[in-house]
């Protein structure tokens, strides 16, 4: 089994940054090696759907409109962590984000759907006040 923690969540105000961690641990049934998973990270805000906010997979990267130019992803693959680095903060931030994790090493082309991915983890909380 595949194991997802994330931390790095907060409150903060517009215009400020954070960095989401995303640490992976086990081994999936498929025997994909953890640096071949596909990591995307989603967010879900209250009284809304989970939404695609960003993934990383055979060193692509993909995001979701909403956060493009101010949210980057990336990955130690040392510290089998994948990373969200998050800049200009709004208050349309606020969300519960979680990471979640491909490990069929089926190769991605876009950004996946929620339906695509295997493994997910908790989530942590991000708070923007204005």
């Amino acid at each position: 089994e595949v194991q997802l923690v994330e931390s790095g969540g907060g409150l903060v105000q517009a215009g400020e940054s954070l960095t989401l961690s995303c640490a992976i641990s086990g081994s999936a049934p498929s025997g994909v090696a953890t640096d071949d998973y596909a990591i995307g990270w989603f967010r879900q805000a209250p009284g809304k759907e989970r939404e695609r906010v960003s993934c990383i997979a055979d060193g692509y990267k993909f995001y979701a409109d909403s956060v493009k130019g101010r949210f980057t992803i990336s990955r130690d693959n040392a510290k089998n962590t994948v990373y969200l680095q998050m800049n200009s903060l709004k208050p349309e931030d606020t969300a519960v984000y979680y990471c979640a994790a491909i490990v069929t090493g089926i190769v991605i082309g876009s950004l996946p759907t929620e339906n695509e991915f295997d493994y997910w983890g908790q989530g942590t909380q991000v708070t923007v006040s204005s």
